[in-house]
């Protein structure tokens, strides 16, 4: 991190600092690089892609940047944006600068055992109200119209998904064909649009420090689009299968058995949001080929040394069993 340069680029969008900036790193990866900056009486938080791993990209800042200047002035909860870094001339890569909130991060089990049973039952509905809170922003009216395609979103998830698979794919699964096979033969022919975040569960939220029922801020927005918002509430209830710390390589909180039932979750939003969940085995089983061929990329970067983050030998694992309850979805086998 070139911290001078940070400073200077601070300084130049209105920012006054107070004495000397330090930076800190709070977590990377495979997913963006997120920074903690600060001086002696504020702190930022600074976004870059990672400097490996998958591609960095220019267009996920730009996403990050707009939906979370968007949602503003809405019932959503995010970060307030400061300053972004378009052509990447102060770190050699995109960036955005949003405000710093000290609230706390649900990751693991262990980060789970801090709360009650009670805590946990009012996290799972807010986390419940405030995805139903994203999907009912009229996305015109806050400048979004222009995000993305929400005609055909869910068809063109279906090809991206199985071209992606093509890509990271290191063994022949006769399930993969299977899913997508079908997949493709039971697209809904009608389908909502919304705003949708693309990653949405209790580790991608940040918490107000004294009340782990209130969401201070939704974060990690580089998947966010206009789309389905079914292919949401079914991903966060997919990611609810224990399977899910293969790939992530943790006991993940969220697939704890403290939190409800995917099921349960599912019934928690259609009432929440009173939207029927039409079609809903089709949303599963389609979490589950993305989430299977995630897993599946995982792998292929360890094998070719890109990757020796945690879960890399273990998300092979988890994609079999991913695309066979997506197979058993469609068949109404849950």
């Amino acid at each position: 991190m070139n911290t001078p340069a940070l400073a200077q680029f601070l300084s130049e969008s209105g920012i006054e600092l107070a004495g000397d900036l330090r930076v800190e790193l709070i977590s990377g990866g495979r997913s963006n690089l997120t920074f903690k900056a600060y001086d002696d009486k504020s702190a930022w938080v600074v976004r870059r892609p990672p400097t490996s791993g998958l591609t960095p990209s220019a267009h996920d800042m730009a996403r990050e940047w707009a939906v979370t200047s968007a949602l503003q002035s809405t019932a959503v909860p995010v970060a307030e944006t400061v300053a972004f870094d378009a052509e990447g001339t102060v770190l050699g890569a995109p960036m955005t600068v949003v405000g710093f909130d000290p609230g706390r991060v649900i990751r693991t089990r262990t980060d789970l055992e801090s709360l009650s049973d009670e805590q946990i039952t009012a996290n799972t509905a807010e986390l419940i109200l405030v995805l139903a809170a994203l999907h009912d922003v009229d996305y015109e009216a806050v400048g979004l119209g222009s995000f993305g395609k929400p005609d055909g979103f869910v068809g063109r998830q279906v090809k991206t998904w199985s071209r992606q698979w093509e890509r990271v794919k290191t063994r022949e699964l006769p399930d993969v064909e299977k899913l997508r096979e079908k997949l493709a033969a039971n697209i809904p022919s009608r389908s909502a649009s919304s705003i949708v975040h693309g990653d949405y569960r209790v580790d991608n939220v940040i918490l107000k420090a004294d009340d782990p029922g209130s969401i201070a801020a939704v974060v990690d927005w580089e998947m966010s689009t206009l789309g389905d918002p079914l292919t949401d509430v079914a991903l966060m209830c997919v990611y609810r299968q224990p399977i899910f710390d293969d790939v992530l390589g943790v006991s993940a909180a969220w697939t704890s058995s403290r939190y409800p039932s995917a099921d349960d979750l599912a019934e928690q939003y259609s009432r929440r949001s009173g939207t029927a969940l039409s079609d809903w085995n089709f949303y599963i089983a389609l979490a589950n080929f993305k989430l299977g061929v995630i897993g599946e990329g995982i792998t292929y970067r360890a094998l070719a040394g890109s990757d020796t983050g945690s879960g890399a030998s273990t998300a092979a694992e988890a994609t079999h069993e991913f695309m066979a309850a997506g197979l058993r979805a469609l068949d109404g086998r849950q």
